[in-house]
């Protein structure tokens, strides 16, 4: 897997929707103008990311053959 380019554009994927949550909680938590302002926004992109990184899952498991 390490030799695999398309495991580390999986991986990046997680990670970016993993660094959305994280800022989304982070501003949760703190409330404020932050929050007020883009709560939706933020949660919404982590949607978007997420999907995209589902899809990106199922390619990789697809085209590597399912093992």
């Amino acid at each position: 897997m390490r030799n695999d380019p398309l495991f580390y554009i999986v991986a990046a994927a997680c990670l970016a929707v993993l660094v959305i949550l994280m800022i989304g909680i982070g501003g949760f938590a703190k409330g404020g103008d932050f929050n007020k302002k883009h709560a939706n926004k933020v949660m919404r992109l982590r949607i978007i990311a997420q999907a995209i990184a589902i899809v990106m899952i199922l390619l990789f498991v697809w085209l590597r053959g399912g093992s």
